[in-house]
């Protein structure tokens, strides 16, 4: 999908970079739970010795929230456990310059027991690649692709938090969705973030003005799941990185007002065999084939069950609200922007179902994760689809809903038999831990709406 002037580095291209002095730096990442990369920055001759083969790091970094608090609950690790080691096993086929800062690589790690040296459960990459073992039993694979949406601010991050996140202007003043006028005001930005993403060996295919002012979208060609994960992952820490480098604030927050549209990252998926599409039947209604179909449908009834992995925050649910093209249903459609579930390519070997309940907030690993394993069971359970949604999806009577708010969401995914057994009860106990505190944190906060509303009325 790359050409070789744009491929990550091999290892022996990085010790020759490391020998003529262009590289100097190395940043061996891991993914944390919020999609986040946390690791160490390495002089990159004493990565290309020893610390390609492991490095460590506390084991805390999977059991924090986005503070960096360390909530109780986890039973991976505590205070009483005194918050001990994990390994970070470099994952070489990852490493890759990083062009938007000077003389610099990455590579992506995995994370592993310190004493076993086996995977982390609830580690993201380790929860994808579970469910990419059951693909691969079936003698399946998966391609999928990841939309950003995300803001851009005329401030910086610094002037934003002085001013204590208050009267935020975003880079333009009107909706810019396809507008080439307004994003060709945003080039500085925009143009190095394609640019050095694409030199980073991330396959990007676009930028455009999204549906709100300031509002931008960044499209990554698609790939198989880990390695669209990954891509992802990195980009979004591209962009936020780049922006700063400019002089300005970018964020992925879903909903920053609650006048403007909110962001989402919407999820492409189909299935294939041998480079064939299994999702494509031409003797079938919309080209469907009934293994799609039994997906589809898998999609529908699990989606409360992933809803978390979709929507992590309190303010995750502030997105889905009527006419903003963020779905409140999980009805799917054939190219209806207004259903949970939109099918593309609708007749042609490129058919297949876009997520749109996903927010630009989600870890791309721990959705597509609960996502494979929804349509999965779909196949397994031979579900049935049911006919499309026509007409406005949030206008109609008979579809089911998506879970409200975090809490209802926390208490589906602790309830769903579907993902214990498809991604295991710890990694179910964590990840639904991990959404309680996020709850708990929020309801012991007043905000500025309760002070407003109520300090001389109530």
């Amino acid at each position: 999908m790359t050409s070789p002037t744009t491929a990550p580095l091999s290892f022996d291209a990085l010790k020759l970079a490391v020998s003529d002095g262009s590289m100097d730096t190395v940043l061996a990442v891991m993914v944390d739970m919020q999609g986040r990369l946390m690791g160490k920055r390495f002089v990159a001759r004493h990565f290309i010795d020893s610390a390609w083969h492991e490095t460590h790091c506390c084991n805390y970094l999977l059991a924090t929230d986005l503070e960096m608090a360390t909530p109780d609950g986890y039973a991976s690790t505590s205070w009483q456990a005194g918050y001990g080691d994990y390994v970070m096993k470099p994952d070489l086929s990852t490493l890759r310059p990083v062009p938007w800062l000077e003389g610099t690589a990455m590579v992506l790690c995995d994370v592993l027991d310190h004493h076993s040296h086996q995977p982390i459960s609830h580690s993201p990459r380790a929860v994808l690649k579970r469910q990419i073992a059951r693909l691969e039993a079936l003698g399946l694979d998966a391609m999928m692709a990841t939309e950003l949406e995300f803001f851009l601010f005329e401030k910086s991050f610094d002037e934003i938090r002085a001013g204590g996140f208050r009267d935020l202007a975003p880079i333009s003043a009107y909706n810019e969705d396809y507008h080439i006028l307004q994003t060709t005001k945003e080039e500085g930005i925009m143009r190095p973030i394609r640019n050095h993403l694409y030199a980073a060996g991330i396959p990007v295919e676009n930028t455009k003005g999204e549906a709100e002012a300031g509002q931008e979208e960044l499209n990554i060609r698609y790939g198989a799941p880990l390695a669209t994960a990954d891509n992802h992952t990195i980009a979004k820490h591209a962009v936020k990185e780049i922006a700063w480098q400019q002089g300005h604030a970018v964020t992925f927050l879903p909903k920053w007002h609650h006048d403007r549209v909110g962001s989402s990252s919407h999820v492409h998926q189909s299935l294939w065999q041998d480079g064939k599409p299994l999702f494509y039947d031409a003797d079938k209604p919309h080209g469907m084939s009934d293994l799609m179909r039994h997906y589809v449908a898998g999609l529908i009834k699990y989606a409360p069950d992933m809803t978390v992995f979709l929507a992590p925050y309190i303010n995750s649910y502030k997105r889905f609200q009527k006419g903003t093209f963020a779905p409140t249903g999980t009805a799917w459609s054939v190219d209806n922007r207004t259903a949970g579930f939109r099918l593309c390519g609708e007749g042609t070997k490129a058919v297949r179902i876009e997520c749109r309940i996903g927010g630009s907030d989600l870890n791309p690993y721990l959705a597509m994760a609960a996502m494979l394993a929804a349509g999965l069971q779909g196949i397994e359970e031979k579900l049935p689809l049911g006919d499309p949604l026509t007409g406005d999806a949030y206008a109609a009577k008979a579809v089911d809903h998506i879970p409200g708010n975090l809490r209802d969401a926390a208490a589906a995914l602790h309830g769903s038999t579907m993902l214990r057994a498809a991604l295991g009860d710890d990694v179910v106990d964590h990840y639904t831990r991990c959404a309680t505190w996020e709850v708990e944190e929020f309801d012991r906060v007043v905000t500025d709406y309760e002070v407003a509303r109520g300090f001389e009325r109530a």
